[in-house]
């Protein structure tokens, strides 16, 4: 009785109380939102010295090694059979699927207008938690959600002149791939540990990417320039792995839903980078847009 006693004890101390937890995972979160909002000007930075196919194919493959890297140190045993599925998901989502079709609609449009996939990320994450997972938020939860899409829609279409283009096929496209990959990376980082939801996603690519790059590498030519490495470095390491490690933690923590509200701050944050790395312009209806989804994001922290 008194081990049991002892270790319920430890486990008290050890484990958090639900706010301090929660509170936890609203910074993992918001952590790995700032990380992806450097991601499209990372990937235009990219693609001064890589060709599209081989920018995605590559990131992939140094990404899988890096994460490879720490499963093996770390001698995390192979995943469940059962698992394979959801992590099929995730890597045709989020490791290949958002990337590419990104960075082939960053090729003829500004990291700007691309925002306008982020913007209708949360909204699109939330309700295929709903499908997948049987969530069910409230209204007024799903009330903010639409507001706060609306505003960083009529935003970031607002900073394009309203313009459909031929990229937006890809841009909706990627809204939906990683939508999936975020709700099942989501789920599976409750049954273990997020970075290894991402890390045997990436390692099980690898098979793929790996030729990918290769061919990729053979056709696309290739002119390095700081910008260049430093944009797939950031892609590869940042958005392919440690971005995404934080974040489904955070999901993990706080559950789908509210966690993929707190992306409604990701286009303002990408539209910031773009204007300080990469010169575009940025109207002076950014600090109204942002005071919307500030209290868009509140809303839904507190359905």
């Amino acid at each position: 009785m008194r081990a049991q006693s002892s270790a319920t004890t430890a486990t008290a101390i050890a484990v958090p109380a639900p706010r301090e937890h929660r509170s936890f995972g609203i910074g993992l979160a918001a952590l790995g939102v700032t990380a992806f909002s450097l991601t499209f000007p990372s990937t235009a930075w990219g693609l001064e010295s890589f060709g599209p196919w081989s920018l995605v194919a590559v990131r992939s493959v140094l990404a899988a090694l890096v994460a490879g890297a720490c499963l093996l140190v770390l001698r995390v045993p192979l995943p469940d059979r059962r698992h394979l599925p959801g992590l099929a998901v995730v890597a045709a989502g989020v490791v290949f699927g958002f990337p590419l079709l990104t960075t082939l609609a960053l090729q003829t449009s500004t990291t700007s207008h691309a925002a306008v996939v982020v913007g209708l990320l949360p909204l699109t994450t939330a309700a295929c938690s709903a499908l997948r997972m049987g969530h069910r938020p409230s209204r007024r939860f799903w009330l903010a959600a639409l507001a706060g899409a609306a505003a960083v829609l009529a935003f970031t279409v607002g900073q394009s002149g309203g313009a459909l283009t031929a990229a937006d096929g890809y841009l909706f496209a990627a809204l939906l791939v990683c939508a999936a990959g975020y709700t099942e990376g989501g789920r599976l980082a409750r049954v273990m540990p997020g970075w290894q939801v991402i890390g045997w996603a990436l390692v099980l690519c690898l098979p793929l990417s790996l030729p990918a790059a290769l061919l990729a590498l053979s056709y696309e030519p290739v002119h390095f320039t700081w910008h260049g490495v430093t944009g797939l470095l950031w892609v590869s390491m940042v958005s392919q792995f440690f971005g995404l490690v934080v974040w489904y933690r955070g999901m993990a923590a706080i559950g789908i839903p509210k966690a993929s509200q707190l992306q409604l701050a990701q286009p303002l944050l990408t539209l910031v980078w773009s204007a300080l790395l990469l010169g575009e312009h940025l109207t002076a209806a950014a600090p109204l847009t942002a005071v919307a989804v500030l209290v868009c994001i509140a809303v839904t922290q507190r359905s």
